[in-house]
C-alpha cells in the first residue's frame, strides 16, 4: 500500500490530508467516494520500516521480457495502447510493474504519449526502451518496436545467464574448499597437534607446515577476516570511481580463462544494442551515446565514446575500434561492409548472433572442463591435510613395530 498526499474540495471547503491506497487511481476513487473532488495528489516516499529495499531494477528481467511480448501481442491484435496498458497492469506478475503500469495508465488518459509516460519511471524502463518505443510511435509501428525490445533483452538475458552459470560453479566450489580447509585447520588439526606434541620427536615437513597454518588460523583469524573485508572494500571503491572501474573491467577482460568469455559477452551486448537502435531508425550519434551507457564495460564504453567523437569530427566510425585490443578485426570489418551496403543493423545483428553462439560454446566447454578440475583441487587440499596427519602416525606405528 502507498501513501498519497492530496488537496481537494468537498461541498463546503478545501481539504487536504494523506490517504492510503494501492495506486494513484485507487486513491482518487477512494477520495471521490468520500465526497472529495481531488485537485492535486502525489505519492509520498515510504519511510522507516515501510521502505522497500531495491537493488538495481525492481523488475526481474524475465518478467520484463514477458511483459514486452504480451504488450506487442495485444498491439498486433488491434487493442489500443490505453487498453493494453490497463490489461497488463492487472495481469503482470511483478508487483512493482503492476503499480507502475497503473500510474502509466493515468498518464496516458491525460493525453501523454506512451514513451513520455514510461520515461517517468527510469528505474524500470531504461533509456533504450524509451527511445525504441518513441521511434515506434513516430513510425506507427509500436508493436514491432516492442517485439524488437523483447528479442533484444531476451538474447542479452540468455547470454548473461550462461556467463553466470559458467562462473558460478568455480566460485561455489572455491568458497566450499576454503570453508572446508578453515574447518579442518581450526578444529581437526589442533586435536592431533596436541597428541603429536606429547609423543615428542621431529614431525615431517608437511605436518609442520599444516600445523603452522593451523596455529596461524587459530591465533590470527581476525587478520583473514580483515583481509577479506579489505578486498571487498577495495572492489567497492573501485566500482564507484571512474578510473577504478576502468582498471577493474580491463582486468576482467584480461583474465586467463574467463576473460575471453566476458569479452565476447560484452561484444555481443554492444552489437545487439547498436543493431536494435539502428533498425528502429535512431540517429547514429544518439545510438552511440546510448550504447556507451548500457554496454556494461568501461573499456568498451571508452571505445564507443571515441567512435562517436570520431563521427562528430567527420572521421570514421571504425577507426578507434581498429586500433584497440578489445575489438577483434571482425567487428570493424562488418561495420564497414554494413555502412557501404546500407545494412548496418543487419550486419551488427549477425555479429551479435556470432558472439552469442561463441559464448554458448565457450561456457559449455568451460563447464565440462572445470567441474572435474575443481573436484581434483578440492580433493588435493583435503588430501594434503589428511596426509599431514597420517604421516606422523605411520612413523609412530613403524617405531612401535621395531621395538
Amino acid at each position: 500500500m502507498a501513501r498519497f498526499k492530496y488537496e481537494g474540495r468537498d461541498r463546503k471547503k478545501i481539504r487536504s490530508g494523506i490517504t492510503v491506497a494501492d495506486n494513484r487511481r485507487a486513491a482518487v476513487e477512494k477520495l471521490r467516494d468520500e465526497g472529495i473532488r481531488v485537485i492535486e495528489i502525489r505519492e509520498l516516499e515510504a519511510k522507516g520500516l515501510q521502505t522497500e529495499i531495491q537493488i538495481g531494477n525492481p523488475v526481474k528481467r524475465d518478467q520484463f521480457i514477458m511483459f514486452l511480448r504480451q504488450f506487442s501481442t495485444l498491439m498486433r491484435a488491434g487493442v489500443t495502447i490505453v487498453d493494453a496498458v490497463k490489461i497488463l497492469s492487472q495481469q503482470v506478475e511483478s508487483k512493482a510493474l503492476r503499480k507502475t503500469l497503473a500510474n502509466v495508465d493515468e498518464e496516458l488518459r491525460k493525453g501523454n504519449s506512451l514513451s513520455d509516460s514510461l520515461a517517468k519511471y527510469p528505474k524500470i524502463f531504461e533509456p533504450l526502451t524509451i527511445n525504441l518505443i518513441r521511434a515506434g510511435e513516430l513510425s506507427g509501428n509500436i508493436d514491432e518496436s516492442l517485439e524488437r525490445l523483447a528479442t533484444h533483452y531476451d538474447k542479452a538475458y540468455t547470454t548473461r545467464q550462461k556467463v553466470i552459470s559458467a562462473m558460478a560453479y568455480p566460485v561455489v566450489v572455491g568458497v566450499l574448499a576454503i570453508g572446508v580447509v578453515i574447518f579442518l585447520l581450526s578444529t581437526i588439526v589442533p586435536m592431533f597437534a596436541d597428541m603429536f606434541s606429547s609423543f615428542g620427536g621431529e614431525l615431517p615437513m608437511l605436518t609442520q607446515i599444516v600445523m603452522a597454518s593451523s596455529d596461524f588460523t587459530m591465533q590470527y583469524w581476525y587478520i583473514l577476516v580483515l583481509f577479506g573485508l579489505g578486498v571487498a572494500g577495495l572492489l567497492w571503491a573501485m566500482k564507484r570511481n571512474e578510473k577504478g572501474q576502468y582498471i577493474l573491467d580491463m582486468s576482467l577482460l584480461r583474465l586467463p580463462i574467463f576473460g575471453k568469455i566476458l569479452k565476447k559477452a560484452a561484444l555481443a551486448r554492444l552489437t545487439r544494442t547498436l543493431s536494435s537502435l539502428f533498425s528502429s531508425s535512431v540517429p547514429i550519434l544518439q545510438a552511440m551515446t546510448m550504447t556507451e551507457k548500457v554496454v556494461g564495460n568501461a573499456v568498451l564504453s571508452q571505445v564507443i565514446l571515441a567512435s562517436r567523437d570520431s563521427l562528430e569530427r567527420g572521421g570514421s566510425l571504425t577507426e578507434p575500434m581498429k586500433n584497440h585490443w578489445a575489438f577483434p578485426p571482425l567487428i570493424p570489418h562488418m561495420i564497414s561492409i554494413g555502412e557501404q551496403t546500407g545494412s548496418l543493423d543487419h550486419m551488427l545483428a549477425k555479429v551479435a548472433e556470432f558472439y552469442e553462439k561463441e559464448v554458448e560454446a565457450e561456457t559449455d566447454r568451460l563447464k565440462a572442463l572445470i567441474e572435474p578440475l575443481m573436484i581434483v583441487v578440492l580433493a588435493a587440499l583435503v588430501g594434503t591435510i589428511v596426509m599431514s596427519i597420517m604421516l606422523p602416525m605411520f612413523e609412530m606405528f613403524q617405531n612401535v613395530d621395531q621395538l
